[in-house]
């Protein structure tokens, strides 16, 4: 029975909504009322409604499945104060909301990856040596510390580029860098799995001696239907294996979800 057949008949993922909540209540009513969605991260940040997006987020309980994004993450360390908030950031909404505290520790609890009934879902990608298996064994690392006592100070060590490939022996802040950076910011690597983060426009974009994360050869995952969000550039891919779903929602696009037992599509124009 392939992967996809064992899914519930109406889970729904949802790509990258970063604050367009306007968008989302337009969608909803074209899904069932009952519908259980799922959502790849970056509920938050450039979009105009962060902090009743994550509002909504909470309301859903357990209806509602997503893993953190990189923009999810910045929030954190905005919040934490480890970070100073970008130009285009729209977080202050939730920065100085009465309900602060319980959002932030809503975000600071999600996972970085969700595995059930053959799917797995992450925001950005998987490097190509880990197997499914493998990747929430990593994801749980990150989400133990995340939710723990010690979050912040796991937040003034996250950031950098490098380590930019995974070693089995790599310990203490740089083995949970590369973790967060794969699951989060990944777009190409190489064949070894030596991830790139400069390049951010299309599949065309390759810098030389890289792939997209998903077409590198032998990828440990394939065969795993996997749907993420991210990277807006490749707009909707649909493929047996993978299903990439931020169509670009905060830039004026579309927001989109998708069945993922038959892959029926439902969407909304934003601007």
């Amino acid at each position: 029975m392939p992967a996809s057949a064992a899914i519930d008949d109406e889970t729904w993922a949802i790509g990258d909504l970063q604050g367009c909540l306007d968008s989302l209540l337009r969608l909803l009513p074209q899904l069932p009322a009952d519908a259980r969605l799922w959502m790849p991260g970056d509920i938050v940040n450039r979009g105009p409604r962060s902090a009743d997006s994550l509002r909504w987020a909470m309301s859903q309980g357990e209806r509602l499945v997503a893993v953190l994004g990189n923009h999810d993450l910045h929030l954190l360390a905005v919040a934490a104060g480890i970070r100073r908030a970008h130009r285009t950031d729209t977080l202050d909404d939730i920065l100085g909301a009465p309900d602060r505290d319980a959002l932030i520790d809503w975000v600071r609890t999600r996972p970085l990856a969700h595995f059930e009934d053959g799917w797995l879902m992450v925001h950005a990608g998987v490097l190509p040596q880990w197997s499914v298996a493998r990747t929430l064994e990593l994801a749980e690392e990150v989400r133990a510390v995340l939710s723990g006592p010690r979050w912040i100070d796991f937040l003034r060590e996250m950031y950098g580029n490098e380590p930019a490939e995974w070693s089995d022996g790599l310990r203490g802040h740089d083995r949970l860098r590369v973790i967060v950076n794969a699951l989060t910011r990944i777009r190409f690597c190489t064949p070894a799995g030596r991830m790139d983060f400069a390049a951010k426009e299309g599949l065309d974009a390759a810098p030389p001696g890289h792939r997209p994360w998903f077409d590198v050869p032998q990828r440990a995952t394939a065969g795993t239907p996997i749907v993420f969000g991210h990277w807006a550039a490749l707009g909707l891919i649909d493929r047996p294996d993978l299903l990439a779903i931020d169509t670009g929602c905060v830039w004026g696009r579309a927001l989109t979800a998708v069945r993922l037992a038959d892959r029926a599509l439902r969407s909304v124009q934003c601007g």
